[in-house]
């Protein structure tokens, strides 16, 4: 366990430099030369009434010999009825998503394209949506600005996207009461913070396909600007906001370009958590509770059976406690997110400690109840040795990856790596504490035919291809089938996703705990217990075929032997 331990440290000592630098979920993300075509900035599930807000800066562009008007650049924000669904089918497509048409279906679609030569960005909004937008717009040529803001959005939208000045209270109560799904809401009822945006800029009411121009700022060689949106009720759902350098799409160019962009995202209620997020620091404290109870009835039965005890039930046990203390700051946590917008660094610290304890737990004791340790021997073999020389570097390995994911923004390059890097991992330690089992299964069925023992290896045999199911069982509802229940839900409720994954280790933890509990009766427990592996019959069956059956035992060479049994 030295060798777990010093990999804990390293682990420890790596989420501290980490968390130096972790962004808040108020995201900033800057990107200095950065090739990628479609930046995926972050995927957000927005409530009725919920507010986006995005300002771009320091936005950095080759402006020579880069036609923007056949490859633009810009930001795309899109809605997805499936989680992770949109991502994937735009990328595939050979055309840029700010050159798109009209879409196929009725789904909201704002597409933000930035004109350098003329200092403006076009935006072009389809789909059937309620959206508020918030944004400064394009002064025309010799006019004021009293006259600009008069103008209709654009200048150039045959079915008018709709542009009121800020302040026509009247008319804009009068919109919402008569032509928008809000209802007869006040205006401050729909954004608190909407006012203060009002005075920079103009209110477009996104109810119908529509162009606006809004403006671009240049300072010292870069470009700025930013918008604001309100989501309506028929368009609240999970909405993905990307950039767009269309240029790179073409394989064998490859410009750079550098940005910083922000990022802000809140639902009703001065919640800064994504739908599906919102409930989940009161189902980890409740998941919580009910971890702690089971670890404290296990030490009460441990407690009962001490005779029966041994190492591996206190492993368990500390396996049990981890977790349920895993969840509590884990949920601490998701309540800062949540009313702060960002973690706070000390209760992070302790939720990554103690996430990364549980997994090398966990591996560690179902790998260890695989092999028999301290049931049965309290020596590894060789083999066995490499599977943990395996496992324990692979779960430090995998919890690096997690703080890294959880503290790195969405848009970031190092973000998908580790994310591969995570998945990968995960497989390789769900796949390599399946050999301890396998091997024990095919001794068991050596033994049986060659050593007489076929009852008592049979009931072993039986137990250990129970636990064999359960784990991958496990592996497979935990990383599959979960997640395609998640993509398939709704966005409010895929917070179900975490809650099947919580009770299905609870199960699997109550499973393993009853068919491996510390009683006379147990199977696992009759395992041969010399420290020199002495075979020694000690069961006898009182039923069925071997009813009546006694034995005889005698001592050769100053060891017990037994005969056969004699009826």
């Amino acid at each position: 366990m030295a060798l777990e331990h010093k990999y804990c440290c390293m682990a420890g000592f790596l989420l501290l430099l980490l968390l130096s630098v972790c962004n808040a979920r108020i995201h900033q993300l800057t990107l200095k030369n950065e090739t990628r075509s479609t930046v995926d900035l972050n995927n957000f599930g927005f409530y009725a009434n919920g507010t986006l807000n995005v300002s771009l800066s320091s936005l950095w562009l080759i402006e020579k010999g880069v036609n923007y008007s056949t490859y633009p650049v810009g930001f795309s924000l899109s809605r997805s009825r499936v989680n992770g669904v949109l991502s994937y089918t735009a990328e595939e497509t050979e055309t840029c998503p700010l050159n798109a048409g009209k879409p196929t279906n009725d789904e909201p679609l704002i597409l933000f394209s930035i004109d350098i030569h003329n200092l403006s960005v076009h935006v072009k909004s389809m789909g059937v949506q309620d959206n508020i937008l918030i944004a400064k717009t394009k002064p025309e040529p010799n006019k004021g600005q009293r006259k600009a803001r008069d103008a209709p959005a654009g200048g150039d939208s045959p079915d008018g996207g709709k542009q009121k000045p800020p302040q026509s209270e009247d008319k804009i109560k009068a919109k919402e009461n008569g032509n928008t799904p809000l209802g007869p809401k006040k205006e401050t009822e729909i954004n608190p913070d909407a006012e203060a945006k009002k005075a920079e800029g103009n209110v477009f009411y996104l109810e119908k396909p529509a162009k606006l121009t809004l403006a671009l700022d240049k300072i010292n060689g870069s470009y700025n600007f930013s918008f604001d949106m309100v989501v309506g009720l028929k368009a609240q759902g999970l909405y993905s906001l990307k950039f767009h350098y269309c240029q790179n799409r073409m394989p064998t160019v490859k410009l750079p370009y550098s940005f910083t962009v922000e990022v802000t995202e809140e639902n009703p209620g001065k919640n800064y958590l994504s739908a599906a997020e919102i409930p989940l620091s009161r189902l980890y404290i409740c998941m919580a509770g009910v971890f702690f109870i089971a670890a404290m009835v296990w030490v009460y039965t441990l407690m009962k059976h001490r005779y029966s005890v041994f190492k591996i039930h206190w492993l368990m046990a500390a396996l049990a406690f981890t977790k349920s203390t895993s969840l509590v700051f884990h949920s601490i946590n998701y309540h800062f997110i949540n009313t702060e917008g960002h973690p706070i660094e000390a209760w992070a610290v302790m939720y990554y400690i103690t996430h990364l304890l549980k997994g090398a737990l966990l591996f560690i004791t179902l790998a260890l109840i695989g092999t028999g340790w301290a049931f049965v021997k309290y020596i590894l073999s060789d083999k066995e040795k490499k599977i943990f020389m395996i496992v324990i570097p692979l779960q430090v390995l995998a919890n690096v990856a997690y703080i890294i994911i959880e503290s790195t923004e969405e848009g970031s390059s190092e973000y998908y790596l580790w994310k591969e890097i995570l998945f990968l991992v995960d497989l390789i330690c769900c796949g390599a504490i399946l050999f301890p089992v396998v091997w024990s299964i095919r001794h068991l069925q050596e033994a049986s035919s060659t050593d007489g023992k076929a009852a008592m290896n049979l009931e072993k045999l039986k137990l250990f291809r129970h636990y064999y199911v359960m784990i991958v069982c496990y592996i497979y509802f935990t990383r599959i089938i979960a997640i395609l229940l998640k993509i398939t839900m709704p966005f409010q409720w895929q917070w179900c996703y975490e809650f099947l994954v919580e009770v299905s280790t609870l199960v699997f933890f109550v499973l393993t705990g009853y068919k491996f509990r510390p009683a006379s009766n147990n199977p696992y427990l009759q395992l041969p217990q010399d420290e020199e592996d002495v075979e020694m019959d000690e069961v006898v069956t009182e039923s069925g075929a071997l009813e009546g059956i006694s034995k005889v035992k005698k001592t050769c060479n100053g060891r017990e032997r037994q005969k056969e049994p004699t009826l």
